[in-house]
């Protein structure tokens, strides 16, 4: 056997620990798992940025999506825009100044091409008068935007032409989740009527049982289970849970706790993913469940999508992957880091 000089047994320690430093938290998972970054769709998923146009951890986010993109050379077929995409008041509603600086330039079509998807989140009702009004009206008024909100609940197969995933656009924000009473205001909080709630579930029901593509996605707000701030939506799992059971969606993608999350719960089909640190301040994680992965910090998610799987990845400001895993047409989890 060779022996190694004091300093060749250095340098090699050294080398070797550098090269394991490099790779703590690699950029994208390993080729053999990555697939084909070229013929695969990719989206961008962050929620909770607030749309402000002056907040620096928004900006930052923003700018580390860009990078993140050009770095990798891939490119994105659109965002999901997961709620809570404004804070605070909006002078002047649809022609408020806050749209350009705080959406359409803060996330530019040259950098992200393809529609924005969104979803509406509690601030997005109780920040406003009319706030979720307004936010339907702006595309309307602004054909050329990206900004997609056709109505508060939606379908869209993706891509159009031999869709992979059918992705359903829930509204979160039932009676009994936003609508409660504020000591501050004093008055129930503006949310889904009653109304509007039974007829969004009739459709969700009515459109798991059409023909879907051979991944289903549900995007909402609020989350189901967190281990973050607000914790777990007991409404929710009382009125989604069991058709999400039954009709074997794959993941459901939110916000609301302003942090990164992977939960999978035993006996479930679902993974729960969460991605709401895109500009706001990050909260402190409280729940106890056991998680695949979850970190207070800012970041969005990248979804890359084949024929075979769905590649989930948590990024975080600096483009660093902070955890990956894929969920196969059967539902197989498997972690990647």
């Amino acid at each position: 056997m060779t022996r190694l000089s004091r300093r060749q047994a250095i340098r090699t320690l050294f080398c070797a620990s550098a090269a394991l430093a490099l790779n703590v938290r690699p950029r994208l998972v390993s080729a053999a798992d990555l697939g084909d970054v070229r013929s695969d769709k990719h989206l961008l998923l962050l929620g909770d940025f607030g749309a402000t146009g002056t907040t620096s951890k928004q900006a930052e986010v923003a700018g580390a999506m860009k990078s993140y993109l050009a770095r990798n050379k891939v490119q994105t077929s659109g965002l999901l825009l997961l709620g809570d995409n404004f804070y605070g008041k909006v002078e002047g509603g649809v022609n408020s100044s806050r749209w350009k600086s705080g959406y359409e330039d803060m996330y530019p079509a040259s950098s992200f091409p393809g529609p924005s998807c969104v979803v509406l989140g509690n601030h997005d009702y109780h920040d406003n008068a009319l706030g979720d009004q307004m936010q339907l009206e702006y595309p309307r008024l602004h054909s050329q935007s990206r900004w997609t909100l056709p109505s508060k609940w939606y379908r869209r197969d993706f891509p159009e032409q031999d869709p992979l995933v059918t992705f359903l656009f829930l509204d979160s924000n039932l009676p009994t989740v936003s609508g409660l009473f504020s000591m501050k205001v004093g008055r129930l909080l503006h949310s889904l009527t009653k109304e509007e709630e039974a007829a969004q579930l009739a459709w969700l029901n009515s459109e798991f049982a059409k023909p879907r593509a051979p991944f289903t996605v549900v995007v909402g707000h609020h989350p189901l289970y967190s281990n973050g701030a607000h914790g777990d939506t007991k409404a929710l799992i009382h009125s989604w849970g069991d058709l999400f059971q039954k009709y074997a969606v794959h993941a459901y993608v939110c916000g609301h706790d302003h942090d990164l999350q992977h939960l999978e719960l035993e006996g479930l089909k679902t993974s729960f993913v969460i991605s709401g640190g895109g500009g706001a301040k990050i909260r402190n994680l409280k729940g106890k469940r056991p998680a695949k992965f979850a970190k207070s910090v800012h970041g969005f998610t990248h979804l890359q999508i084949s024929r075979e799987r769905l590649l989930f990845r948590h990024i975080d400001p600096q483009g660093q992957q902070l955890h990956a895993f894929a969920k196969k047409l059967n539902g197989a989890v498997e972690v990647l880091s």
